[in-house]
Parts: structure tokens; C-alpha cells; sequence
């Protein structure tokens, strides 16, 4: 596990949850997460060093939903103020995120009003419910200065088996650990025990 920065939980951000409701009446759960540079820099090391195998991640919009997975361990390194995920030894692609201050060089120094954009402003674990309020999917998702946003990553789902990638009948709600153990530890809110009775959510 990451170490995680001094001062992170509870006490010097108390939890908060916001319910967002879609267009078509789907609503999502967000527990929100403080966006300091070392708190999304221990989050995202946490989900992309250790546990890269088991996330899908991309942005997620209406009408555009990008799934990534790695196929091998990435590195997360920090440069003003960006966070870059890669494989090492692997050009073919990568990621960028603004976490922090993104000063810019001395020739090129990055205006005020662009560096506030660019970085993340909000974070928060979430959990997305149908219409019928079952929930169907979990991760954490990030959001610039600008309110655009900058990525999802879906965690280990209950409904979706791991290996084939397809919906179960039955949930298996030990999946959910990581999701539980991670919103705990960077958004402040305690564990809850699964739903004794749960119906599988209708996703299309």
C-alpha cells in the first residue's frame, strides 16, 4: 500500500456525500475527496501501482465512454504539477493529469487563470444507481478548474465478473472491498456491510 500523506482523513477533511441525478432519472453518489497535490498523488499511485490490474479508466461523458486497462505494471511519476501514468519502456501511450501548481518554464510560464483550470478542483469516490436506486458501478472520478471531466476509474464491480467482463446473476460483493478500503481512507467514510437483499440494476 501507498503511504499516505500526513494529515489525510477524516479530521482535516470531514466526509461529504453529493447525489447528482441524471436526465434519465439514473442518480450518482459522490463522496468527495480533498484535491491536494499529495492526497490525488497517493490516491492515484494507490490505484494505478497497485492495483492496475483490477481498474478501468478513461473519461466517461455522454456519448463517449473511453475503457483502458493495462496489460502491465505503470509507473506514476509527478512534474510540475502533472502526474504522468506509463509502462515503462512503452511509448505507445500514456496519460496526463493536473493534480498541483502548474507553473510552466521560464520561457513559457503558465498564466494564473489557466494553471486554476487545468488542475483537478474535485474529486470524489462514487456510486452510480439506476432509476430503481441499485447501484450498478463504482470508481472515482476527477474534475478540472473548468468543471470538465478529467477521468473515471471504475473499480471492481459486484455485478461484472472479472475475467470475462460480463454482468453475474449473482453478486459478489467481496469486490467491493477496494472501493470500501480506498473512499475510507481518502474521503472519510467507514465501510458498510453489503445489502442482505439485492437485485441486479438495469444497465441499458
Amino acid at each position: 500500500m501507498i503511504p499516505a500523506p500526513p494529515g489525510l482523513g477524516r479530521g482535516k477533511f470531514p466526509a461529504m456525500m453529493v447525489t447528482e441525478t441524471g436526465l434519465d432519472g439514473t442518480r450518482t453518489e459522490y463522496f468527495e475527496v480533498e484535491c491536494a497535490e499529495p492526497t490525488l498523488l497517493a490516491l492515484l499511485r494507490e490505484l494505478f501501482e497497485e492495483h492496475w490490474g483490477e481498474v478501468t479508466f478513461g473519461p466517461c461523458i455522454e456519448g463517449a465512454v473511453f475503457e483502458g486497462r493495462f496489460a502491465s505494471p505503470p509507473r506514476v511519476s509527478l512534474l510540475d504539477g502533472y502526474v504522468t501514468v506509463q509502462v515503462d519502456g512503452d511509448e505507445g501511450w500514456h496519460f496526463h493529469l493536473c493534480i498541483g501548481e502548474n507553473r510552466g518554464s521560464a520561457g513559457l510560464p503558465t498564466p494564473s487563470a489557466l494553471a486554476a483550470r487545468r488542475r483537478c478542483a474535485r474529486a470524489g469516490f462514487f456510486r452510480a444507481l439506476d432509476r430503481a436506486g441499485r447501484p450498478g458501478s463504482w470508481g472515482v472520478r476527477m474534475w478540472n478548474g473548468a468543471g470538465e471531466q478529467m477521468m473515471t476509474v471504475f473499480l471492481p464491480n459486484p455485478w461484472i465478473d472479472p475475467e470475462s467482463r460480463q454482468y453475474v446473476r449473482e453478486a459478489d460483493w467481496s469486490r467491493l472491498t477496494l472501493w470500501m478500503r480506498l473512499r475510507e481512507r481518502f474521503a472519510g467514510v467507514p465501510s458498510e456491510p453489503p445489502p442482505v437483499h439485492a437485485e441486479p440494476p438495469v444497465t441499458h
